[in-house]
């Protein structure tokens, strides 16, 4: 039987309905409950489950109920992750509130191709939870169980944090978005009263808040000092604000820790003049090396020295991206340059010896701003010369960023630049422009200069 979306519908329902908001171990799930989840009448969900169970999918009892079998839940699980990260996208890129992507999501869940939602999952940085907390299976269908207990029983008196709301309903989201009760939110259960069904919390900014006893089992928490086992909900609790960078990459002097993505090359020129009429300008490529992994790229530059105009020394780069920015870790991508002695050094333009260089760049995004720092050295003629870089990016617009960079480095002085840089998607490819005033203070003077960037990136078929 290929799966419709009616029979994952029917798979789906009796997974939530047999496991339970937690992951508890699974269970029947009587056909009363499963004829009313999915709006149909007893006879027509039996009928459907009985041809479920002929195709393998399920375990069918008269009278007693139905639970999922290995394939099935399989299936299932496959069908949430698609939900779940059509949601988490829909919050993040798309920027839709939480409390309306669910409806969006029922309908895409049926539609959307693996191979979407696997470039969603890169794109969103592989995360573990969806906006609402609840787990996204993997691409096997596994989900990562969640310890975690309601407010009803959860300790009194001690920091918790929210970590998922397992009711869909958009007055019940608004309710918790309003009261500040959306994942990742700190709060703490002051007391519950059992005669009136009622809990009183302190949550932010020591705001008390009586909810019901019913509102109160929906909210499911952690105790706040396992704060780093949440991780996993970090980036959906600043899902709306935190929705992925449209330009990336781009940055003029500090390096960003992102490697090409597979298939994708850049091509990327540079021209810096300042008050003295001196000026150089350079052509990088950039190629990834069979994934996103691993990328190759080489620094070709041209000056205006003393001793006349001509290239420079050329460097070739490998970077490795080691770690991708998400789930509370920064992106991490270091790399090493060979330095070929390419120019003159008798006409001031390039060292006369090869060398080599390494770079330590750090990027994390925070909102609209995308701070990055770096670390490296360049050793050429015996001489190792440390520098140190650190750069915050803001989206003004979707394609328009403001930047902020600093570089400082023991023989060229201390640079500040402040830029700009927008960003034209035609297609598959982008085209970025950037321009800066890069002010280099160095022996107690500072030297103006003007600075010009052009990006282009495209696809390639390997």
């Amino acid at each position: 039987m290929l799966p419709s979306s009616t029979v994952e519908n029917y798979l789906k329902t009796i997974y939530l309905g047999s496991t339970g908001a937690r992951g508890s171990e699974p269970r029947l799930l009587p056909m009363g409950q499963l004829a009313a989840a999915v709006g149909v009448t007893p006879g027509t969900a039996t009928t459907m489950v009985k041809t479920l169970a002929e195709s393998g999918l399920v375990n069918y009892e008269p009278y007693a109920g139905v639970t999922l079998t290995r394939a099935g839940r399989r299936l299932a699980a496959l069908v949430l992750r698609r939900h779940r990260l059509v949601e988490l996208f829909l919050v993040q890129v798309m920027g839709l509130r939480w409390d309306e992507v669910h409806d969006e999501a029922e309908l895409l869940e049926h539609v959307v191709s693996d191979r979407l939602i696997d470039r969603m999952d890169e794109m969103l940085g592989r995360p573990e939870a969806d906006p609402h907390g609840d787990p996204i299976p993997d691409a096997e269908g596994v989900v990562k169980k969640q310890q975690a207990q309601t407010l009803l029983t959860c300790p009194v008196n001690t920091r918790v944090t929210v970590t998922r709301i397992i009711d869909q309903d958009k007055q019940f989201l608004r309710f918790v978005e309003n009261n500040d009760l959306k994942p990742g939110e700190s709060i703490e259960v002051e007391q519950r009263d059992e005669a009136s069904d009622s809990v009183r919390l302190r949550g932010k900014d020591d705001r008390r808040i009586t909810i019901g006893a019913r509102a109160a089992s929906k909210l499911l928490v952690q105790v706040a000092r396992a704060i780093l086992l949440l991780l996993v909900v970090s980036s959906a609790a600043r899902a709306q604000a935190a929705r992925p960078f449209e330009i990336t990459d781009n940055s003029f002097f500090v390096e960003e820790a992102f490697n090409q993505e597979a298939g994708i090359f850049q091509n990327i020129a540079t021209f810096r003049m300042n008050a003295r009429d001196e000026w150089d300008t350079s052509f990088t490529q950039e190629w990834p090396l069979f994934s996103q992994t691993h990328q190759i790229s080489y620094t070709i530059p041209y000056a205006a020295a003393t001793g006349g105009a001509g290239v420079g020394d050329a460097m070739i780069h490998y970077r490795i991206q080691l770690l991708t920015d998400g789930d509370g870790t920064p992106a991490f991508s270091p790399r090493i340059s060979l330095i070929v002695p390419s120019g003159n050094a008798d006409r001031g333009l390039g060292n006369g010896s090869a060398g080599w260089q390494v770079n330590l760049p750090f990027s994390e995004q925070a909102g609209d701003t995308y701070l990055h720092w770096n670390v490296g050295a360049t050793r050429v003629d015996g001489l190792l010369t440390p520098h140190a870089g650190a750069s915050a990016i803001w989206r003004a617009r979707p394609m328009v960023n403001l930047m902020l960079e600093t570089v400082i480095q023991r023989k060229n002085g201390f640079t500040v630049s402040p830029g700009a840089r927008f960003g034209w998607n035609r297609g598959d490819a982008q085209v970025v422009v950037g321009v800066a005033a890069p002010v280099v203070w160095l022996n107690g003077s500072a030297l103006l200069s003007g600075f010009g960037y052009l990006s282009y990136e495209l696809p390639f078929n390997p």
